[in-house]
């Protein structure tokens, strides 16, 4: 970021015109002076200034202010190698009821952006005016940004310029943080691998966890961040999500690099980023494959024996099969940080890429998993991943359940992220074995995990959640703390132990200066809601959902949460009233569908409530919950035949779901088909031996035989 000036913009604001999908834009110079013309807030065109530039390579954006202290980033951006105006979400009809377009929170820069690319940030929204005023030390990444206040640093050159003595200890160099700068630590070739290792463990996350709270996909929990902490007492990271990555944890949109780097074995052995990348300069550390032969051996790596590609070729390349790329932004290619060996006998089991056919796309992923049998030998092709176990309990497969539980108990040295990400999957599987897991997990040194066991708590019994997480409340890490407190709010006083009703207390305070810093946020509000609502508190809660509703018209959650706050209140034609406003403002929504649906059902207007639960499973075809309300309100109107149908499409496609056998179990014994009946209740014995309520239910359907009157 940077202010605007002929020194600085690379854009043509000589009278260009950029003709978009929806919009078409004007770039425009007076002296030194830049403007756009554009539709700007409720759709009007009209002329905004351009007081910064933002980024430089391999694009430029401008930001533009709107009322209230906003900046926005323009979403007509600068090629800056095709030396071309482009729009960042290409042919997609972006205009200003769509909440990618550039006036909506999702681009304001004082929440979304700021914080990498200023040093020194303090957003500082204000809730009464629904303003920010914004302050920072200076604009782009300076070296507090990385390093921490350094008035010590300069007390020190100072003295070394002078030759005095020096206040600060010489080894920090009066550094906050140094990122271990004394050079105890080196790189030892190892012949018999061919791989260097480090000369001593890695004892410190501080540098990897600096660079994360920018370089990863993430909530910020405060802005009083100091580099050098550790990286959850002030953000909150994703795990591997399905929509951000695959299964086997390739990157799929945009998460940046951490969560990547995290499950590479690089990583595991002790490498960091200022390895391969020089912090100051943003450059490698050497060129093309002469970075990763600092570590890896080139008579044995860079070779045809190796690779089994022509020397010199594009697929010679370290980073052609170990670091495949994603294009984001329309010209922005980016790098997978997780430095995988190429898999392609398991793009089919995970739905993830293939890097050999990102190459050879004439051909299919079984012709490359053939040809690295060839080269590397069977077993390359038969060692477990990780991804096969997320992508079964993602489609809920019934060999879902034994993937994770095998997954976590297999191997302790699994990355983190990854035993997060099986351990938040847990509840797709609700049952004995599972819950003894998420309680494991409470305690795991990594507090990823135990983070990812908060929300997986939600599937246990309340006190045996409450003996789980009551602990976790004075938890050393914030991220885990916040989100404790958040999951027990609603927990009696007396229901907790003495020992941990402070903690909750001091939790809770925290949690609130969390959502308070982030007020500007939707979401932020919609959680300021849920813990109000949690605490009885109903009126604040409605002010919140509506809060957040303001900030973001089409933000889901907030209709729906405000709608069942209404329900709860005996309320239900304001339930009604919310949810169609909602829909009003994202009207392929299946979760407003759906609590509509379930709305009209409890005003028993079952004949529009059955379109609104069919139209919430149609648009959601990959979440069984709805299919299993539609099919079940299907049959309880009457309609049993469709609505084995539809329970059975989905039991189809999510074979792992107890549910939907328990729905088709009972609806087949109800119409006295006890045939199928039968069938599906063998299926769910299978699933769970030790499920006691389905055992009960085979032997039910099991017993009369003499009554079958399947057909």
């Amino acid at each position: 970021m940077e202010p605007a000036t002929p020194d600085t913009v690379r854009g043509d604001f000589g009278g260009a015109v950029f003709r978009g999908a929806a919009d078409v834009t004007h770039f425009m110079r007076a002296g030194d002076t830049l403007a756009v013309r554009t539709a700007g807030p409720g759709g009007a065109t009209q002329d905004f200034p351009v007081p910064y530039t933002f980024g430089v390579d391999p694009l430029q954006q401008y930001l533009l202010p709107l009322a209230a202290g906003r900046l926005q980033a323009l979403s007509v951006a600068w090629d800056t190698h095709g030396k071309r105006w482009f729009h960042l979400y290409g042919d997609e009809h972006v205009d200003h009821g769509d909440i990618l377009h550039w006036t909506r929170p999702a681009q304001n820069w004082n929440d979304r952006c700021a914080e990498c690319h200023v040093t020194g940030l303090r957003k500082g929204y204000e809730a009464a005016h629904d303003g920010y005023a914004t302050t920072w030390i200076e604009p782009n990444v300076g070296c507090e940004g990385c390093h921490g206040p350094a008035a010590e640093h300069v007390r020190w050159a100072e003295a070394a310029r002078s030759a005095g003595p020096s206040p600060v200890a010489s080894a920090s160099k009066g550094l906050v943080v140094d990122f271990g700068s004394d050079g105890s630590q080196t790189w030892i070739a190892d012949r018999s691998s061919g791989t260097a290792r480090r000369s001593i463990p890695r004892h410190s996350r501080a540098e990897i966890e600096t660079c994360a709270a920018c370089h990863s996909r993430r909530t910020t929990l405060t802005d009083a961040y100091r580099p050098g902490e550790p990286f959850l007492d002030s953000h909150r990271p994703v795990l591997l999500e399905e929509g951000l990555y695959f299964a086997d944890g390739q990157v799929q949109d945009e998460v940046y690099e951490y969560g990547s780097f995290l499950q590479s074995r690089m990583y595991g052995a002790g490498v960091t980023c200022a390895d391969c990348h020089d912090p100051h300069s943003a450059r490698l550390r050497a060129v093309g494959d002469a970075v990763c032969a600092r570590c890896h051996e080139p008579g044995r790596f860079a070779t045809p024996a190796h690779h089994h590609h022509l020397p010199e070729s594009g697929g010679a390349r370290c980073v052609a099969c170990h670091m495949p790329a994603r294009t984001f932004m329309t010209v922005d290619e980016r790098r997978d940080h997780s430095f995988r060996v190429p898999r392609p006998d398991l793009a089919q089991q995970t739905g993830g890429p293939d890097t050999c056919t990102d190459c050879h796309r004439d051909r299919e992923p079984a012709w490359a998993a053939s040809a690295i049998v060839r080269w590397y030998g069977e077993p390359k092709r038969r060692e477990p991943h990780y991804g096969q176990a997320i992508q079964a309990a993602r489609r809920y497969r019934a060999d879902g359940e034994a993937a994770l539980l095998d997954l976590l108990g297999a191997d302790s040295s699994l990355p983190a992220i990854v035993r997060a990400t099986a351990v938040s999957l847990l509840p797709r599987y609700p049952g004995p074995r599972t819950a003894a897991a998420i309680a494991r997990a409470a305690g795991d040194p990594d507090p990823l995990v135990r983070l990812a066991t908060v929300d997986a708590s939600a599937m246990l019994p309340a006190p045996e959640r409450l003996r789980v997480l009551a602990p976790l409340l004075d938890d050393p890490r914030r991220a885990v703390r916040t989100a404790t407190a958040a999951t027990l709010a609603a927990a009696p006083e007396t229901a907790l132990p003495q020992a941990h009703r402070a903690a909750r207390a001091r939790a809770l305070d925290e949690y609130r200066s969390v959502l308070t810093e982030n007020a500007d946020r939707p979401d932020a509000r919609l959680n300021l809601g849920l813990l109000a609502a949690d605490l009885g508190k109903h009126d604040a809660a409605r002010t919140e959902y509506e809060a957040a509703m303001r900030i973001e018209p089409q933000f889901v959650p907030a209709y729906v949460n405000l709608a069942d706050l209404w329900r709860t209140l005996g309320r239900e034609a304001e339930a009604e009233a919310v949810l169609r406003r909602g829909l009003a403002q994202a009207p392929d929504s299946a979760e407003l569908h759906h609590a509509l649906g379930l709305t009209l059902v409890r005003r028993q207007q079952y004949d529009e409530a059955g379109v609104e639960l069919g139209r919430a499973a149609e648009l959601a075809p990959n979440d069984p919950i709805y299919a299993y309300v539609y099919g079940v309100a299907l049959n309880s109107s009457g309609n049993s035949t469709r609505g084995i149908a539809v329970l059975n499409a989905a039991h189809e496609r999510f074979p792992g779901d107890r549910q939907l056998l328990y729905a088709l179990t009972t609806i087949g014994r109800d119409r006295g088909d006890l045939t199928a009946a039968r069938r599906y209740a063998e299926r769910l014995v299978a699933l769970r031996p030790d499920d006691l309520q389905a055992r009960q239910l085979l032997r039910q359907v099991a017993e009369p035989r003499g009554t079958d009157r399947s057909p």
